[in-house]
């Protein structure tokens, strides 16, 4: 597997705090698919029911150390919706979302299998949000800090996405690599913990982020 390049900047855990992370983040997944193994059945008969198409969605986005992996989510879009390339979700009246989908966006739980991406390990419950080569590419052509985010695992949820909400032009994926950079420096338990609840709290509340 090809290892891309990437250069480094001081990261605000130290080694034993990140192995401790990747254990918590192991554990705590594990204990979140137990407990909401009833939503997961519950999405998967209405997502099948609505026109019985593949209930899960996968993409290759580009993780740790610059490798590949597959992010694993809710189909909350119609069948081939991408066949005419790469393009970024407008949530409010992107016409390629199944009802369903639009009702799992809105919620958040097209996200939810991507807790299985948190216990192979390729994700954590927060980090920078992982995004694909063909937007990567284009943002490294503006500014190639983002090969930064290299050195972390990307996250379920992400400071840059609350704060930033959601990215749907270049513009905002630069002002997005800014928040992940501050969030690399800066991150802490008691960060990460900040922002799961920040997250939480907007779930609840029904606010998009």
């Amino acid at each position: 597997m090809t290892v891309l390049n990437y250069g480094f900047i001081t990261d605000g855990m130290n080694e034993i705090e990140r192995d401790t992370k990747r254990l918590i983040d192991f554990l705590v997944a594990i204990i979140c698919i137990i407990i909401f193994s009833p939503l997961f059945v519950i999405c998967y008969f209405t997502i099948k029911r609505e026109d019985n198409g593949p209930v899960i969605f996968k993409q290759e986005r580009i993780g740790r150390f610059g490798r590949p992996f597959y992010i694993y989510k809710f189909r909350s879009m119609k069948v081939n919706a991408e066949k005419n390339g790469p393009q970024l979700a407008n949530n409010k009246n992107d016409k390629r979302m199944t009802k369903i989908g639009k009702f799992l966006r809105h919620h958040h739980l097209d996200e939810l299998p991507q807790l299985w991406n948190v216990i192979k390990g390729d994700m954590s419950f927060v980090g920078p949000r992982p995004e694909r080569k063909f937007y990567i590419d284009k943002i490294m052509e503006k500014d190639s800090r983002y090969s930064y985010l290299y050195q972390i695992r990307p996250g379920v949820t992400s400071y840059a996405t609350l704060t930033n909400g959601y990215t749907g032009n270049i513009e905002k994926m630069l002002k997005r690599l800014e928040l992940d950079l501050f969030y690399l420096e800066h991150r802490s338990w008691m960060l990460d913990i900040k922002i799961l609840g920040m997250t939480f709290l907007k779930i609840v509340f029904g606010k998009k982020f």
